[in-house]
């Protein structure tokens, strides 16, 4: 299944990853040579949550981050399109609303909460996912309150345009290589190394942030910009 024939149809990315969730987060660490750890550390650090704080952390997957946003008191929605995704993540943590976090199916483009719910909303490896992103962040913008921000972790561009074709032969190459090494599936991770080269750069997803109404936009780059974490707030 290439990025071509998948199309970002949502019931179709919802499928694949429901197939691949009882081995995301070990393929995930394996792909990324642990790094995503960091990655999701950084996210942390970004959002700050703190006590009395409501988190919506959008295509959370089995969860394996968002009790992290929980460490300061804050309360966290750990909301995905993947019913298999969401069911692991409950299964590991003994039900579906456990220790701060609560597991809510949604689908990003038509998120099922009212307006100015949420004080901070982030999103980890799945605005890319969509298949509309400029819709799902005006989404994410209408469900922080004012005076809130938003917090996206994604793959990104390098800076360097020979070192990023470099990378994105290692991409298109042998992470699907890899992966196989810890599942049968790689058809997911294929659709992800075409994802990612599709993906507009740092800049170009800035200009996006600002367009669907978030302000003061700002970026930076983690692992030399094969990651960005972009910031933005929700002013009016």
């Amino acid at each position: 299944m290439t990025r071509a024939e998948l199309d970002k149809r949502p019931a179709d990315v919802a499928s694949m990853f429901d197939g691949i969730a009882d081995r995301y987060d070990l393929v995930n660490d394996v792909i990324s040579l642990g790094q995503d750890r960091a990655w999701r550390r950084a996210t942390v650090q970004a959002v700050d949550a703190y006590s009395g704080e409501l988190v919506l952390d959008l295509a959370a997957g089995t969860g394996t981050s968002s009790e992290s946003f929980t460490t300061k008191g804050a309360r966290v929605i750990a909301c995905d399109f993947s019913q298999g995704m969401l069911r692991v993540g409950a299964r590991r943590r003994g039900g579906a609303s456990r220790r701060g976090v609560t597991f809510v199916a949604g689908d990003a483009l038509a998120l099922p909460f009212a307006d100015q719910t949420f004080d901070a909303v982030t999103v980890s490896f799945g605005l890319r996912n969509t298949n509309d992103c400029d819709q799902a962040l005006r989404e994410l913008h209408r469900v922080t309150k004012v005076g809130g921000r938003l917090v996206v972790c994604e793959f990104s561009h390098i800076p360097v345009g020979a070192v990023d074709r470099l990378y994105g032969t290692y991409l298109m190459g042998a992470l699907p290589r890899i992966a196989r090494l810890v599942t049968d599936n790689t058809a997911p991770y294929e659709y992800l190394s075409e994802s990612i080269m599709d993906w507009p750069d740092q800049r170009a997803l800035a200009g996006r942030l600002r367009a669907a109404g978030w302000e003061s936009v700002a970026w930076r780059n983690l692992s030399f910009g094969v990651v960005a974490l972009h910031r933005g707030y929700r002013r009016s």
